[in-house]
């Protein structure tokens, strides 16, 4: 059973940092990416990163400069997978989610990733 599972997550100021955490288990996604998406009260699920397991990186226009991600293969069965935050704006609130897809490629749309973590919470005061 494959299982994608986010911590990190909290209440933070304005101009704050925190890093979420996503581990997998269940299969390998060496051969893919994985991605982190948010989704603010009353909108829609939304791109925030994506990594692939050879390093490539894409960042949403919001959160160039301010968020990092990053990964590590612990074997082929276990990944994780962060996202480091920085400089956060009451903007960013919303639960991240951890994306997995088992093709190779970059993309931001929520149809290609193959399984979901069940999000973590992100709240940014002013």
């Amino acid at each position: 059973q494959v299982q994608l599972v986010e911590s990190g997550g909290g209440l933070v100021q304005a101009g704050g940092s925190l890093r979420l955490s996503c581990v997998t288990s269940g299969r390998s996604f060496s051969s893919g990416a994985m991605g982190w998406f948010r989704q603010a009260p009353g909108k829609e699920r939304e791109f925030v990163a994506i990594i692939t397991w050879s390093g490539t990186t894409r960042y949403a226009d919001s959160v160039k400069g301010r968020f990092a991600i990053s990964n590590i293969s612990k074997d082929n069965a276990k990944n994780t997978v962060w996202l480091q935050m920085n400089s956060l704006k009451p903007e960013d609130t919303g639960v991240y989610y951890c994306a997995a897809r088992t093709k190779w490629g970059i993309t931001s749309a929520l149809r290609d990733y193959d399984y979901w973590g069940q999000g973590t919470q992100v709240t940014v005061s002013s």
